[in-house]
């Protein structure tokens, strides 16, 4: 839209966010959401969807915390909401066999199965993120860009590009999958889920949602590391921080893990404190959980 002499581009402000896993990751979810609500825009509208599954060994979200989460939001957006999603039917249909017995819970797997829950696959896109994702900004640049023909958009992931190529030696094109832009309608088209789920349920595969979403997807859109932040500190320019595992060398070999909601970590280990308006709040809410 043009106004006098300067352009300018209005976004869309209604946003689908996903997350996924079982109770374990509600402390983590309560600080991603808190970090959309008090870094980004006062207008965004957020569509906010967690799946989780009742099954063997998995203690699923709870629907009291989901509620509790739904009130929030809507102190801050009364049309925004959060809407738990129990997919235990459609992942007990489509079980990953072959990486049920992995590091991470079988929650980790449940994205593979969004075109099969109603409420998701209707939807033009949704932007998935890992529990221990945080804004630090406005997502809409990220949320409202062009996918046309493209499947997923996301940033590489720092350790595996160098190890995974899916285009050639010397392309770098593996995805991290703990912040994923989904344009839905061309994933379900090109059947890119139930190839993933599919290589999920017949082979073995390291960190096996990752990698079967980076066998499955054909057209990929590679985004500047801004979005998807997986140093254990955030550059300036950083849109979302992803408190992922990293590895230290020294003075001995050891994967560092620091979630978001562990405040004495962030202090004493990465010594980051921009985020403690955020914690203040998640240490005045927690115990809604």
């Amino acid at each position: 839209m043009t106004i006098g002499t300067k352009t300018k581009i209005w976004y869309n402000r209604f946003m689908n966010i996903l997350y996924c896993g079982d109770a374990g990751i509600s402390r983590g979810v309560l600080v991603s959401i808190l970090s959309l609500l008090m870094r980004a825009p006062k207008d965004n509208i957020y569509n906010i969807y967690i799946m989780t599954i009742k099954y063997e060994g998995v203690k699923p979200f709870s629907k009291k915390t989901a509620e509790f989460l739904d009130e929030l939001v809507k102190k801050y957006n009364k049309k925004s909401f959060v809407k738990l999603i129990d997919a235990t039917e459609v992942f007990t249909r489509n079980l990953p066999k072959k990486n049920m017995g992995s590091y991470f819970t079988p929650c980790s797997m449940l994205r593979l199965y969004m075109d099969k829950v109603p409420e998701i696959a209707v939807l033009d896109r949704i932007l998935y993120m890992d529990y221990d994702v945080v804004c630090r900004g406005d997502i809409s640049e990220f949320y409202n860009m062009d996918l046309d023909g493209i499947e997923v958009a996301g940033v590489l992931d720092i350790y595996g590009r160098r190890w995974y190529h899916y285009h050639g030696l010397l392309v770098q094109d593996y995805m991290n999958s703990g912040v994923m832009l989904f344009n839905l309608p061309e994933c379900i088209k090109t059947k890119m889920f139930e190839k993933a789920v599919k290589l999920c349920a017949t082979r073995w595969m390291m960190l096996a949602d990752q990698a079967a979403l980076n066998k499955a997807i054909n057209r990929r859109k590679l985004m500047n590391r801004k979005y998807n932040e997986q140093e254990e500190r955030p550059r300036k320019d950083t849109v979302l921080h992803h408190f992922s595992n990293n590895f230290k060398f020294w003075p001995y070999f050891r994967v560092q893990k620091v979630k978001p909601f562990e405040i004495d970590k962030i202090h004493r280990v990465l010594k980051i404190y921009e985020y403690d308006d955020i914690l203040e709040n998640f240490e005045k809410l927690k115990e809604n959980l």
